[in-house]
């Protein structure tokens, strides 16, 4: 059994594969996932686990170094946003508007659904190398 680190098989599976440049999506339970982009649902009910509770967890492991948001969660969800912004502190952002961030959903090696349930509680990771 591992000891330390993300647990979820597929997570860790995930994160251990991607190359420089590679994304990955962290999204909240209302995001359409497109078409063939692999789904890694942890949504367990409302709220759980949350947006910030997965960031919090996939930085742990994956380096970033950049990331994107809508804009619109700079208006509709301010909060989060900060505690985004503050959590990924170092990597470089961008944000394009919302209908913009699904389309660039459809790049990703994956789309991790969470269980939260407030609006634009989505962000796109873009790995980056830790040399």
């Amino acid at each position: 059994m591992k000891k330390i680190g993300i647990i979820n098989s597929e997570l860790s599976r995930l994160i251990s594969e991607l190359g420089h440049t590679d994304t990955i999506v962290i999204a909240d339970s209302g995001l359409p996932i497109p078409p063939g982009v692999k789904r890694i649902d942890l949504a367990l009910r409302r709220g759980v686990p949350g947006y910030l509770q997965t960031l919090e967890t996939i930085l742990e492991e994956m380096q970033v170094e950049r990331y994107t948001v809508a804009d619109e969660m700079k208006n509709k969800n301010p909060e989060l946003f900060e505690q985004s912004k503050q959590m990924l502190d170092g990597a470089e952002a961008d944000s394009v508007n919302h209908e913009q961030f699904k389309v660039l959903t459809r790049q990703a090696k994956a789309v991790i659904r969470t269980g939260e349930c407030s609006a634009y509680a989505n962000v796109i990771l873009h790995a980056g190398v830790t040399f």
